[in-house]
């Protein structure tokens, strides 16, 4: 969504039938001392606020509407899921305390905590994970992440989707009001992990009746997160406060967040200097070397479970020269990654040649052969195909969402495009809200795109290129691909599918991939409590804390 020390492959659940796998909720921690934080025993600030930096207003707060990492960040601290992470991004209890794989980890049956509370005092209980899951996957809905249902493999979720089921009809029920029982038709022993995705989050029914699409607005939200919402200025700033009923208020220690949108990097950083910043990520490109150097205990890069690539349009809508395989396969040969990330960004990225982050759990990396070649065989290539598809005077639309760093990684593109292969480019940027839009109707011929995993992974990243995934955008679309991915779900070891299918991807060129994230940002000295081995980036403000200078 943008690590671990070593590769893993999830295997929550993976249990014998019937075995119960209990999280541990661990026992309750001591009553904060005065001034000290319980655990540690540091000494604590009297401040205790965070308040960190949004590259855009996220556009929505509504878990079963969200699709983007910054919305997510805040959806995280409003509401809580099954369960959540912890610093190294293991499962750890959330609502749930634990649960159980039963008829070969087709059924999951979970045990919810009986303290939850929502934000008015109303008990969290299984039917509201119930009427959440069931709003998600309803096409009324209209969730731009109700695919995400489908690839959980909840009995009837593809059908409903479809439109052939009722919402009722899928595979989650309520037990009673603290067990909620979960049918797959699929063994998914990462299926845990799954829910701790803001889809999977509970809603409060009787007030997202009550105000309909207001109901995440300030004043109207319920929610049973560390945090209750505060204020909303668009594109402005945001705050979230500590949340009184929440069942482990007592070890939550900061008191209120804030998050700033500011679109420029470069003041975000001067803020950042000037004291009104706690944390800001990513870094103006290019920066991180001289900010490591100035800031050595405050500037950090560590990997992250996200790929950054461009999005063809495989569609009737874009360019046709994009239809002829050379053309897509010089397109990707022509950039120099190592000028990208060595040059341009300069945080620690990692040149991709495939999609599948390559810190994700249990990844074996595939053979990919032009990622052997040096950058002059690969342009000579590129140059042949080129050549050989017989296209002339090219000229594509290339659009990106606004930030510093994507238009420069564009205008980069663009110049080696021009040099190399004497591709004509026209670039157009977006605000965020606008560009998804465009991006999800074809608008374009090349397209910006980033893709964080949702859980730690590889389906996460290469269910995308699916043909019916909501958020493939490019509509790539390849029978093998489609083929491969339903058997992994099955396979007891899906590594080697996983590879197949990254070198098809490769061999089609149905998406340019160009680096494999790192996180790089800046953190206050006195924030503790950053989970900086979380691959996925996961931070939950409940775990945070400021120490006294």
């Amino acid at each position: 969504m943008e690590i671990k020390s070593s590769p893993r492959r999830v295997t929550f659940g993976l249990a014998a039938s019937g075995l119960a796998l209990a999280l541990a909720a661990g026992a309750p921690g001591p009553a904060l001392a005065a001034g000290t934080h319980p655990v540690t025993g540091e000494a604590l600030a009297d401040d205790q606020t965070f308040t960190y930096r949004l590259l855009d207003q996220f556009p929505t707060l509504d878990p079963q509407l969200n699709q983007d990492v910054s919305g997510f960040h805040v959806i995280r601290d409003l509401f809580e899921g099954l369960l959540s992470q912890d610093a190294k991004g293991d499962l750890v209890p959330g609502v749930a305390t634990g649960y159980a794989a039963s008829d070969g980890n087709n059924t999951y049956t979970f045990t919810l905590r009986e303290d939850a509370r929502w934000s008015n005092g109303d008990p969290v209980t299984a039917h509201d994970f119930v009427y959440a899951w069931r709003r998600a996957v309803d096409p009324a809905t209209a969730s731009p992440y109700g695919w995400y249902l489908e690839l959980t493999e909840m009995v009837n979720a593809k059908a409903i989707l479809a439109g052939e089921r009722d919402p009722a009809e899928l595979g989650v029920r309520a037990v009673d009001d603290h067990t909620l029982e979960v049918k797959l038709t699929t063994p998914l022993p990462y299926f845990p992990a799954m829910t701790t995705y803001a889809t999977l989050f509970p809603a409060h029914r009787a007030t997202i009746e009550a105000h309909g699409a207001d109901w995440t607005a300030p004043g109207n939200m319920v929610s049973n997160g560390a945090y209750v919402l505060g204020e909303v200025v668009l594109n402005e700033y945001h705050t979230r406060v500590r949340n009184p009923m929440y069942w482990d208020a007592d070890r939550v220690i900061i008191e209120k967040v804030t998050g700033l949108v500011i679109n420029d990097v470069n003041q975000a950083l001067t803020r950042y200097r000037a004291g009104e910043l706690d944390h800001l990520e990513p870094l103006p490109p290019g920066q991180y070397p001289a900010l490591r150097e100035e800031l050595p205990d405050e500037a950090t890069s560590v990997p992250r479970l996200c790929s950054y690539y461009y999005a063809f349009n495989h569609t009737a809508s874009g360019n046709p020269a994009l239809r002829d395989v050379r053309v897509r396969r010089a397109l990707s040969l022509a950039i120099d990654r190592d000028v990208i990330v060595g040059q341009v960004l300069k945080g620690g990225q990692w040149p991709a040649y495939n999609f599948t982050h390559f810190r994700t759990a249990g990844i074996e990396m595939p053979d990919i052969p032009y990622a052997k070649l040096a950058q002059a065989e690969r342009d000579a290539e590129a140059k042949r195909l080129f050549a050989e598809s017989g296209v002339e005077d090219l000229t594509l639309k290339l659009i990106y969402n606004t930030s510093e760093s994507h238009k420069q990684i564009a205008t980069v593109v663009t110049q080696m495009w021009k040099q190399k292969l004497g591709v004509t480019t026209e670039l157009a940027n977006f605000e965020w809200k606008t560009y998804i839009g465009i991006r999800r109707n074809q608008e374009f011929d090349v397209a910006r795109s980033g893709w964080c995993g949702d859980y730690n992974e590889a389906s996460t990243f290469l269910d995308l290129l699916t043909t019916t995934h909501g958020s493939n955008d490019g509509k790539y679309s390849n029978e093998r691909v489609d083929e491969l991915m339903r058997a992994s779900k099955t396979a007891e070891d899906p590594a080697a599918i996983y590879s197949e299918v990254e070198r098809i991807l490769a061999g089609d060129m149905a998406i340019i991939p160009i680096y494999h994230y790192a996180n790089t940002f800046l953190l206050a000295a006195d924030i503790r409590g950053w989970p900086y081995d979380n691959v996925e980036n996961n931070w939950y403000s409940k775990n945070l804390y400021r120490v006294a200078n």
